[in-house]
């Protein structure tokens, strides 16, 4: 592996010598030999001289290779591939078990386990809501992640995300990561082919595999332009900050802010103050306790922890006391608590109001009220905590 070409950055040139060109299935292919073929990687449109940082045993330098290296050069600056803007989707259009080619801006690139790399991808757009499991007592074992990352991203850096549109994890699959890392820089745009996409724990994951390629992508890139431009066509809207999946939505709350503009969770997490108060469009995917009988102390008091999900983020919110019996519209009996749960959660029943099992759950979209606050004044960023407040469950 280590006397294979590395490139050091998307764009760079490649000089090969005494090369076969073959085609196989449609296809031109080069036949490298390495008793007499030869191989040299130059800096691309950005390089100021002519040698080379990275050559093959057998490679000989000819002067005239500097009028062609030059050449190239001058050609890649107003270069653009015709690529046709179908070729590479939105997040919002991802699919499970699909390849697809995707343009996203790296947002951030980190190792989250020892040897485990993640890179945090993001095009403006809102990935589609999945479909999650119907078993919602299994939150109590193996409860819904806030984030696929092992340990949350520091606030800080949370900061210098994009505040709307999905932000697709991505990770290596085995053995690919020595090729793809070096390539990925942090603020750039590039154009992914064959990015595998799958769920896991309710979230999107991006996988670079042995059939992903890298683009070369310049800044005035026509494709990245336009994504550009629908961003912050959405940001100027009135409703850029709705998830796009939620319309048109079913009205099973109403909050006593309506006038109040809508934030995203995102927002939320990322905002410059401690507390505050917002209102958002999330999904409930999952509640604990989650039986009805449970929703109130023996005191009679509502104390529910709900999991809440937009494109952007998922948080925990806290149901409260006074605020639980404003949402429930005061204490009704443990079977209209059930139903009014099992709707917030998306549970699948038949026409006589009973559970359909193993249907997949699809949790509506609903607006909420929240209010962030903290529990020790000595670290009030780290104990930040969020509750509903001013909302009612139809």
């Amino acid at each position: 592996m280590e006397k294979l070409p590395h490139v050091v950055s998307a764009g760079d040139i490649i000089q090969l010598s005494h090369v076969v060109m073959k085609a196989h299935c449609g296809e031109v292919n080069v036949v490298f030999n390495k008793r007499f073929s030869s191989f040299a990687l130059y800096e691309g449109k950005d390089g100021e001289d002519f040698l080379p940082y990275q050559v093959s045993s057998k490679f000989r330098p000819r002067d005239l290779d500097k009028k062609f290296i030059d050449g190239l050069r001058k050609w890649l600056v107003d270069f653009q591939l015709d690529e046709g803007l179908s070729n590479f989707l939105f997040l919002r259009e991802i699919k499970e078990g699909h390849r697809i080619n995707l343009a996203c801006k790296i947002l951030h690139i980190c190792e989250v386990a020892k040897d485990q790399w993640m890179a945090f991808l993001w095009d403006g757009t809102d990935a589609p809501p999945i479909s999650l499991p119907t078993k919602i007592e299994d939150d109590l074992s193996n409860p819904y992640p806030l984030q696929l990352e092992p340990v949350a991203l520091p606030r800080d850096l949370l900061c210098t995300f994009p505040a709307v549109g999905t932000i697709l994890r991505v990770i290596f699959d085995q053995g690919m990561q020595n090729q793809y890392l070096h390539l990925l820089h942090s603020g750039k745009w590039v154009k992914f082919v064959n990015v595998l996409c799958e769920v896991k724990s309710g979230l999107w994951l991006g996988i670079l595999t042995s059939f992903t390629k890298l683009r070369y992508t310049p800044i005035d890139d026509q494709l990245i332009s336009a994504r550009q431009r629908l961003y912050n066509e959405r940001l100027s809207s009135e409703r850029g900050r709705i998830p796009y999946w939620c319309f048109p939505w079913s009205r099973i709350t109403e909050v006593d802010y309506d006038d109040v503009p809508f934030a995203t969770l995102m927002d939320v997490l990322t905002y410059s103050e401690v507390t505050a108060k917002f209102k958002c469009v999330a999904r409930v995917v999952a509640a604990l306790p989650w039986q009805a009988e449970d929703l109130r102390s023996p005191l009679g008091t509502y104390r529910i922890r709900l999991t809440l999900e937009d494109p952007t983020a998922r948080i925990h919110a806290l149901l409260y006391g006074e605020d639980g019996e404003k949402f429930f519209d005061g204490y009704p009996s443990a079977d209209v608590l059930k139903r009014k749960l099992n709707k917030l959660l998306g549970l699948a029943v038949s026409d006589d109001g009973k559970e359909i099992k193993n249907a997949p759950r699809t949790p509506p979209w609903a607006q909420f009220c929240l209010k962030s606050y903290y529990l020790s004044k000595n670290e009030p960023w780290a104990s930040r905590q969020y509750r509903i407040f001013g909302t009612k469950l139809e």
